[in-house]
Parts: C-alpha cells; sequence; structure tokens
C-alpha cells in the first residue's frame, strides 16, 4: 500500500518535471536567479573597482603632500588589517597597486566605465604589461568587448595584439570593404593559435583537427560574435560535391564566414577556389535576411605584396591572413612599433628596451 503510494508521488514528481509548461516555467526562473547573480557580481566588481581608485587617490594624494613612503604605506597595510581581520586585498603591495592604478588613468575619465567592468586582476595586467595609452585602451576595449578572462587578457598582450594591429591590419579585398565597412575591425592579419600545439611539419587535416578540439578557444582568437556552424560544410553544385572546411556566422556583420586552411604560403590561385564556395553558399545556403558571405584563407605564411595584387581586383568579400603556431617575438615588434611611430612623426613613450613592468599575483 505504502510501496504504490511511494510509487504515484514519484511519478506526479516526474510528471511535474518533464512537462512542458514547467519546463518553461522552470527554466524562465532558473534564468532570472543567473541574470540576479551575474549582475550582483557585476555590481560587487564596480564598488570594489571604486573601492580601490579611491584609495589609490587618497595615498597618491598622500605621497604628495604629506611625503608618504614604503614605512608609512606598510603600516598603513597593517593597521588595515589589526581594523579588519581576515579581510584581504589590502597587502602593502596591492596598496601600491591601487596608487599606481589611479596615477595611471587619472587623466583618462572616458576610460572610467571600461575600467568597472572588468576584474582587478585583468586592470592589474593591463597597466602593468603595457606602456602606451592608446595600448592600454586597446586592451580595455578588447578585454570588455570580447568579455576575455583574465588568462585571454594575459594572453592577447603577450602576443602582442596591439602592435600587430598597428604594423599589419588585415589584407581585405575592396569588396568586402564595400559590401562590411565594418570588417577591418573584425578580422586580423595574423591569428596566434600556439595553444594548438601543432609540430612545426603537420598536415592540413592535423590543423582541421586541432581547431575543432580546441573549437572553444579558437573562438575566442576570431574574436567577439563568431558563432561555429560546421566542418566540411557540403556544396553541391551541378553533379560534383564539394566540402568547405569550416564555417561561422557572425552575428555583428549578419553574414556566414567560411574558412579555409592551407598549411603552405598563400598562393593567389587559392582565392578562385575560395570565390567559387562563396558563390555556392550565397546562392544555396545564405539566408534571404543575412548579407554577403565573408571568405577567410588562413594560411601558413603570405607575401603581403602577393596577397596585395591578389586581391586588388577580387570581386568577392574575402581576405587572407596567416595563422602562427607560436607566440611572436613582442620585443621585436615593440621595436618596430617605435620606428613607425618615429616614421608617422608620432610621439612614442615606448621605448626598445623598456623592461616591463612586473607582472602582478
Amino acid at each position: 500500500m505504502k510501496s504504490s503510494k511511494r510509487k504515484r508521488e514519484n511519478h506526479q514528481k516526474t510528471d511535474d518535471i518533464s512537462s512542458e509548461p514547467n519546463k518553461q516555467a522552470f527554466t524562465e526562473i532558473v534564468t532570472l536567479i543567473q541574470s540576479a547573480r551575474q549582475t550582483a557580481l557585476a555590481s560587487v566588481n564596480i564598488t570594489l573597482i571604486d573601492l580601490y581608485w579611491q584609495v589609490g587617490e587618497v595615498i597618491s594624494h598622500r605621497i604628495s603632500t604629506d611625503g608618504w613612503g614604503k614605512g608609512t604605506v606598510g603600516a598603513l597595510a597593517s593597521y588595515i588589517q589589526a581594523q579588519n581581520p581576515g579581510v584581504k586585498g589590502f597587502s602593502q603591495q596591492n596598496l601600491w597597486r591601487m596608487r599606481q592604478f589611479f596615477e595611471t588613468y587619472q587623466d583618462y575619465p572616458k576610460l572610467s566605465t571600461l575600467l568597472r567592468e572588468l576584474p582587478w586582476s585583468s586592470n592589474l595586467h593591463i597597466i602593468s604589461k603595457t606602456k602606451r595609452p592608446e595600448e592600454r585602451e586597446f586592451y580595455l576595449r578588447m578585454a570588455t568587448q570580447h568579455r576575455w578572462p583574465v588568462r585571454e587578457v594575459a594572453r592577447q598582450i603577450d602576443s602582442a595584439l596591439f602592435e600587430r594591429a598597428i604594423l599589419n591590419p588585415p589584407k581585405l579585398s575592396s569588396a568586402l570593404k564595400e559590401m562590411h565597412p565594418n570588417a577591418e575591425t573584425v578580422f586580423r592579419d595574423a591569428y596566434i593559435i600556439e595553444f594548438l600545439e601543432l609540430p612545426e611539419i603537420h598536415q592540413e587535416a592535423d590543423l582541421h583537427k586541432s581547431l575543432l578540439n580546441n573549437l572553444r578557444r579558437f573562438l575566442t582568437e576570431l574574436g567577439h560574435d563568431f558563432c561555429f556552424i560546421g566542418s566540411e560544410i557540403p556544396l553541391q553544385v551541378g553533379s560534383r560535391d564539394f566540402a568547405l572546411d569550416m564555417l561561422f556566422f557572425h552575428r555583428g556583420l549578419n553574414c556566414l564566414v567560411a574558412i579555409e586552411l592551407k598549411i603552405g604560403e598563400f598562393q593567389p590561385e587559392h582565392l578562385g577556389k575560395l570565390d567559387f564556395y562563396l558563390e555556392a553558399l550565397d546562392r544555396d545556403i545564405r539566408k534571404s535576411h543575412e548579407g554577403p558571405s565573408i571568405g577567410l584563407l588562413l594560411c601558413a605564411s603570405k607575401d603581403n605584396e602577393v596577397v596585395e595584387y591578389a586581391l586588388s581586383r577580387s570581386l568577392s568579400p574575402a581576405l587572407v591572413a596567416e595563422y602562427q603556431t607560436q607566440l611572436p617575438d613582442k620585443k621585436l615588434l615593440q621595436a618596430k612599433l617605435h620606428e613607425f611611430y618615429e616614421l608617422t612623426g608620432t610621439k612614442s613613450t615606448l621605448k626598445p628596451g623598456d623592461d616591463e613592468v612586473d607582472d602582478y599575483d
């Protein structure tokens, strides 16, 4: 009797969960909880960043007016700990970081919103690893736009993304620039995929498989708004079958992005095949509300002059970029950037050989 009753109760519980109306209601409540938690975490972070800014401002002012030094700041750290046992984040080292944080950005009020959107650890990586104000702003905007976690912030700085963006803008066809004016801010001249740990000599199948196995990290490297659709996408034209290496959709550009992989140097004839795939996508797969498809040739290497010639009369929205299996030499790129600023008459605060500030724990 009790067993039958228990079975009915369990069956009722199962029905309560599995019924479609209940599922929708449950999902709605879970979504509300998750949204509230995210809002609460964001609010806590804003309060924390504001607090660190204010503390840094006081310390900076006291150093200037009252001659505070290392000993006084050390005493302040001990006093804070004595008054608030167990509180974390107010060590002597971190107090100096707060002062650096304030002094770095005090003359750039337009960046205040960006600072508050990033966690303290990401802010520290940016101020410790960058020299130029525009470089800091670049990483602040990229980190907030792409929602980089702190490890990705560090990785992108180590890969010299700022230097690469200034020195080597992406090579786009005229058609791509005309059809998608914002494409230059979406794509890059080179994509760093050191996380694949590919050997120096590898096959296209190895590259393809590794990208799929590390898709989350590859999407992070591609950038915000890229959505993966599939691999080896079948395209039938006439009586023949073809396969596109990788297909993505970009929400911001509202279009399909076809990626073809080449483990060798870029050759002009590669564009012909890519153009063919784009035509097939636009005729047979693209939806009516979407923009023209974009093609990205991802090659192991390329001659920029050859790329320029090949793209200059291309009627398809395409671009050519390199994939690099190792992080670039950042100091070399910094030296080249310094030369670039000198040639363009831009005053540079970054000098070749400048030592970076030690990273923060």
